[in-house]
């Protein structure tokens, strides 16, 4: 029988393993300690750095992304844990998403329907909690994220897949600030966030896979990191606008496509803010150190 944990096991880990391995390894960790970190031999990790390894058809570049941001929570002194914790909600998210759910429908010989279906069930309310909390934890991390902190704070929200209103979204009470050069926050809660939330409700309408977002502060140093970043960019002002206004004008530009970054520039009495978006917080997250990368 070949359930979606068989699919995972004996078709995307291979190669997840082994593109961590190499990334790894390019930045000079040794075979032990790699192996150590993906829970496998040194020979294993041998024979992943030869090469020696089978392409999953159509997902390589999505597995190659995902290696990518699990070997970067490592470099950044994450721990082993930290990694199989975020690879796991990572691939639940896929399979949430439904882009796994075609693949393992071909692989496993059933409905793709029946995979959405056992997916889009399995997320409740505790789930969202822990997971912005876990993004909260990496970020919390990450050298430089405080400074990008804008002077109306950040805030960082997820919402509930297909949310009917601000009660189905999670976020940060009091937002996240920077104490003494630290990150901040309390413990994320639902209905805490009108405007930031707001987005994500008015975004369900438009682009629905897009389920969470943070806001950080703009400026012409974070304008040219986003464009070294190849980030796709979109820009709206909401100065003059209500707040109900301001929220269709931020998330207006994705009736036409998928943006990473809505730039609002703001205006009289608006700070102007940068949204980075994500289909979950551990996707913001990345993309905010992407960012941070490019500064």
């Amino acid at each position: 029988m070949r359930t979606p944990s068989v699919y995972v096991a004996e078709v995307l880990m291979p190669y997840l393993r082994a593109k961590i391995a190499e990334r790894l390894y390019g930045e000079g960790i040794r075979q032990a300690r790699i192996a150590d970190y993906l829970g496998i031999t040194q020979a294993m990790v041998s024979k992943y750095l030869s090469g020696r390894y089978k392409v999953p058809s159509g997902l390589g570049d999505i597995i190659d992304e995902l290696a990518e941001e699990t070997a970067r929570i490592i470099l950044l002194g994450g721990s082993r844990e930290d990694a199989i914790a975020f690879v796991s909600r990572k691939i639940l998210e896929l399979f949430r998403s439904g882009v796994l759910c075609r693949h393992y429908a071909e692989y496993a010989g059933v409905r793709q329907d029946l995979c959405v279906e056992i997916f889009s069930a399995s997320e409740g309310a505790e789930e969202i909690l822990n997971t912005l909390r876990e993004a909260l934890e990496i970020l919390a991390k990450v050298e430089g994220f405080p400074e990008l902190i804008p002077e109306v704070r950040s805030n960082f929200a997820y919402a509930l897949p297909s949310p009917r209103g601000i009660p189905d979204v999670a976020a940060i009470p009091g937002r996240i600030t920077s104490v003494r050069g630290k990150l901040f926050a309390l413990p994320p809660e639902f209905g805490v966030s009108r405007f930031t939330a707001g987005i994500l409700v008015e975004l369900s309408n438009l682009r629905p896979e897009i389920r969470s977002v943070i806001n950080i502060r703009y400026g012409g140093d974070v304008e040219e990191a986003l464009s070294r970043a190849g980030f796709l960019v979109a820009k709206v002002r909401t100065g003059g606008l209500g707040n109900e206004e301001a929220v269709k004008a931020i998330a207006r530009p994705f009736g036409d496509r998928f943006y990473d970054v809505i730039v609002d520039l703001g205006g009289e009495g608006v700070e102007p803010l940068v949204y980075i978006f994500g289909r979950n917080p551990l996707e913001v997250v990345d993309k905010v150190i992407r960012l941070i990368e490019n500064l």
